[in-house]
């Protein structure tokens, strides 16, 4: 560990996480994206032409466009004005009103609390402004009557509680219960505490289309009703590492699936229990879809009916069933097969948020510059360097590195003057694309200038403001016990930058995972990690950044000796900034009871000028974590330093003692998130 840092930081403000308001169409019928607020939106709404682009005029296919129960087709809130929303008080705002909207998700939005499912109304879109809309924690319900409603280009992500097949609560993505002419398009749906698409209660005149939906125990569900009356049509989704309902179709009176992708990989944590199943007295035909090492690919009940059309079969075990007679889509609506093997890399590149959909292009061609890293020589780079490599210097707009699925053995560092990148992984998972490497702080330098050190030993270094990673994995697998003759501090992730934002990503290593720092002493740096897991042992998240974990897990591991004894943080923050804050999060792992402390203080190079500080609030600890969370280090006492607690419950929580400061509601109201990050707004890009 290093230490470089000290000055006062900026004028503190409390602020929401996301600003919001309606933006109007210009004469060229595309969105302006900078926010209007007060009487200058009521003039810019005033002066808004007819033109529309056509992603807010889209309308739905397959069953969804059929003329029935006194409405025609599914155009969502074409009629109504378009509105920009980066809250959630907006966006409900929004849904729930009577009035059809087009409502545009420009931001992150954290339901609150989780497991929120807010209640739209008909005649609405809500589409994602490019990939940067998500809806995290919770979703979206559909009520008996509501009619008319597209959503589309959204992420859903993260409302499961800890694990993947959470059985204790009922967080759905998208939930509908007697719904009608409802379009489900381009999103991403994932990490739900129940089922990402539920389709209920007579609910009809439904499509999915173009959708990935990934890691959940429970992926798509129709019917929960003795009538047989729903009409859905399902096709070119990707459905990848679900356990079940994928989907699971009951009692539907037409069910035309085709042209989805399923697939379970093999050696991973979900195991499908079945594919397509028939339920009840379903009528479904399946067509030129593709399976690929699904367990009971295709089954029916015996008063249902498969019939099963062009599709294929992989690596398939068990149940692969079909039988009686269903129906001709085509006397219902039009529609066109893509030839089934053709399928996994159509969807792979096709399947969820796309940044042309609720993004005007010119816009976007100003703002975004995407560049694409494959291994296998399909993007434009193969290695992630390269393509940070490529971004202009002083570059004044974002550049977006898609990277492909796979491994990739390489250091990546994001230069100072390389601000506004953002690394994201494509995968339907996390874990599907890693950035990993094993220098740690006394390997030798291949030119024999000396060694690393523990900053210089980071697989990923980021020293450019205003960077953004999601959606993949930053480790350091450096080998502990085959090299205890060196020092073993190894960084996984190392920011020395402003406003980094880190969105559903893992950081794993051993000693010294995470190092949120700074560029000078006179620098400010705010780091905003969420949704995401921190995986370590010792001093595992430290440095001096003015960082914030939220809503996300950090994971406790074993020594590689096999002894449980570590620390969570080791703070270096000058006297007037702030240090880390870990809210709504959960800390648990493997390791033996009342073995980790919460923290202790780093004074680096022995600068007692340093006032390190961690809080810990609103969050779960599990009995890894000792009664006396807090310890001293090379001789400073972390009691001279600013180290608490408030409302953290498990087995690992505690009353106030002298060894065990809690904040008082007064002090806390003062460290919150908001606090932390001041007047910047973490949005996704």
């Amino acid at each position: 560990m290093t230490d470089t840092r000290s000055k006062p930081r900026h004028r503190r403000r409390k602020t929401a996480l996301v600003v919001g308001a309606p933006l109007a169409l210009t004469a060229a019928g595309v969105l302006a994206y900078s926010p209007v607020f007060g009487d200058d939106a009521e003039n810019a709404a005033s002066a808004a032409t007819a033109a529309a682009p056509a992603w807010a005029t889209a309308t739905a296919d397959g069953f969804a466009s059929v003329n029935a129960l006194g409405q025609n087709g599914t155009y969502g809130g074409r009629d109504g004005q378009i509105v920009t929303v980066r809250t959630l008080a907006d966006l409900e705002k929004y849904a729930t009103a009577a009035e059809p909207y087009v409502i545009v998700v420009a931001a992150t939005i954290n339901m609150d609390p989780v497991g929120k499912e807010i209640k739209v109304q008909s005649n609405k879109t809500i589409v994602g402004s490019g990939t940067s809309g998500h809806i995290v924690g919770g979703g979206f319900f559909l009520g008996t009557g509501v009619h008319n409603v597209i959503i589309r280009n959204l992420t859903i992500r993260d409302a499961y509680q800890g694990v993947w097949n959470d059985k204790e609560h009922d967080f759905d993505g998208i939930q509908m219960d007697g719904a009608h002419h409802v379009w489900i398009d381009h999103n991403d749906l994932r990490h739900m505490a129940d089922g990402l698409i539920d389709v209920r209660k007579d609910s009809t005149y439904v499509t999915v289309s173009w959708n990935k939906m990934s890691q959940d125990n429970k992926a798509f569900g129709i019917g929960w009703t003795d009538n047989v009356v729903t009409d859905i049509t399902i096709h070119h989704n990707w459905i990848r590492e679900t356990e079940q309902r994928n989907p699971s179709t009951d009692n539907a009176a037409h069910a035309h699936l085709y042209n989805n992708f399923l697939e379970d990989v093999a050696g991973t944590d979900i195991t499908s229990s079945y594919g397509n199943y028939s339920r009840g007295a379903t009528k479904m035909v399946l067509e030129n879809s593709y399976f690929q090492g699904i367990n009971n690919p295709v089954i029916k009940d015996s008063t249902a009916t498969v019939v099963q059309k062009g599709n294929t079969f992989v690596g398939t075990s068990g149940r692969n069933e079909s039988g009686g007679t269903a129906f001709d889509p085509k006397s219902y609506y039009a529609y066109t097969l893509d030839a089934t093997a053709n399928v996994p890399s159509l969807l792979k590149s096709g399947a969820g948020p796309r940044s042309s959909i609720g993004t005007a292009a010119s816009t976007l061609a100003a703002a975004a510059t995407t560049l694409t890293v494959a291994k296998d020589g399909s993007g434009q780079y193969t290695t992630v360097q390269a393509a940070v490599n490529a971004v202009p210097a002083n570059n004044a707009s974002r550049v977006v590195i898609q990277v492909k699925p796979g491994t990739y053995r390489e250091l990546v560092k994001v230069p100072s003057n390389k601000p506004h990148v953002t690394i994201q992984g494509t995968g339907g998972s996390r874990k599907d694309t890693v950035i990993v490497y094993n220098n740690a702080s006394g390997t030798p330098k291949p030119d024999g200038s000396g060694t690393y050190g523990t900053g210089g030993s980071a697989t990923v270094a980021v020293d450019a403001d205003d960077f953004q990673a999601r959606n993949l994995t930053i480790s350091n697998d450096f080998d502990e016990a085959a090299h205890t003759d060196i020092a073993q501090q190894a960084v996984a992730l190392r920011t020395s930058a402003d406003k980094v934002f880190l969105d559903g990503v893992i950081v794993s290593g051993d000693q010294d995972t995470l190092l949120m720092d700074t560029a000078a002493k006179d620098k400010l740096g705010r780091v905003y990690l969420t949704n995401s897991y921190v995986i370590g042992n010792v001093d595992f998240i430290f440095g001096r950044a003015t960082a914030v974990i939220d809503k996300s897990v950090i994971t406790l591991k074993k020594r590689y000796n096999g002894t449980s004894a570590g620390y969570v943080t080791a703070p270096s923050t000058a006297a007037d900034r702030k240090g880390f804050l870990i809210a709504n999060s959960t800390v648990n792992g493997d390791v033996s009871a009342a073995s980790f402390y919460l923290g202790r203080p780093w004074h680096a190079g022995g600068d007692a000028t340093l006032d390190p500080q961690t809080t810990v609030r609103n969050t779960s600890l599990s009995a890894a974590i000792k009664s006396t969370p807090w310890t001293d280090m090379s001789g400073f006492s972390w009691k001279d330093d600013r180290f608490a607690e408030y409302k953290n419950t498990g087995a690992g929580s505690g009353a106030a003692s002298g060894d065990r400061p809690q904040l008082s509601d007064a002090q806390a109201a003062n460290q919150e998130v908001a606090d932390w990050l001041g007047d910047w707004t973490p949005t996704a890009s």
